[in-house]
């Protein structure tokens, strides 16, 4: 990998140490210069679990990806600056039914996450789950983290399981459930084709490109703009048409498909 190049495109130039006040700084430049989008998916163009071709996409074309691009891609930077890092399988949390419930999460590999370590200390690591934490999340339980972007605090869903939630309106919302064991980027490749062609998957629903901005986030989907700035939104909808969703994507996202 082309650690200089993958720098330049998250717009880092501070001095790389293995510490976490580094790793934090990486995380927040990801998130701000990378998008998390799925247009690959509908455009019809495979998305390979193969660390050129992501990199070529995401560092040489200047796109962003999902989960199983954007965080394998980081975590092989993290390896090659020398972080003690790993990617961990994930199952998302649905949305709906009882959060203790195992069958309303998804199955394994559903999101491919990071850990890395520190001194015995374990840190979640995530730049490809859309609205997240800006900076790693420390594997602490049943202690609230508050981050600039939500409120965080880890538990257990059951005896193999930790679950990472947000705190949102004082109710725990479940994000995802994931164990420590290291996983090989191979290990994904069912999932990864299974998001991108089943109609059972919210990423073959509908086009999305979102990414951080220094003061909110700004999201396109198939027909609607929403700018967010603190805690102002603004949406904007459209006709949903190709020519008008390449105009945005470009004007906002400085994208070309």
């Amino acid at each position: 990998m082309n650690t200089e190049k993958y720098l330049k495109r998250i717009n880092y130039t501070q001095k790389i140490e293995i510490n976490l006040q580094t790793l934090n700084s990486l995380q927040e430049a990801h998130l701000k210069t990378i998008p998390f989008e799925n247009l690959d998916i509908h455009n019809n163009k495979k998305i390979e679990l193969h660390n050129d071709s992501i990199f070529d996409k995401i560092v040489e074309n200047k796109r962003g990806g999902f989960c199983y691009e954007l965080n394998s891609l980081f975590y092989q930077l993290l390896k090659e600056l020398g972080f003690d890092a790993k990617i961990i399988s994930a199952k998302v949390y649905k949305g709906t039914g009882n959060i203790s419930r195992s069958e309303n999460y998804g199955r394994e590999y559903d999101h491919l996450a990071i850990i890395v370590s520190f001194f015995n200390k374990e840190y979640l690591v995530d730049v490809g789950f859309g609205k997240f934490s800006l900076h790693p999340l420390l594997i602490e339980l049943d202690i609230l983290q508050k981050d600039m972007i939500g409120n965080f605090i880890f538990d257990k869903f059951d005896d193999e399981y930790f679950r990472i939630n947000e705190l949102i309106k004082d109710e725990i919302t479940p994000q995802y459930i994931f164990t420590k064991k290291e996983r090989d980027l191979t290990e994904f490749k069912e999932m990864c084709l299974f998001h991108q062609t089943s109609s059972d998957s919210h990423f073959t629903k509908k086009k999305v490109i979102s990414m951080l901005s220094t003061d909110g986030r700004i999201t396109l989907n198939d027909n609607q703009l929403k700018i967010t700035k603190g805690s102002q939104s603004k949406e904007t909808n459209f006709d949903g048409s190709k020519e008008q969703f390449e105009k945005l994507l470009y004007q906002y996202f400085g994208t070309k498909l």
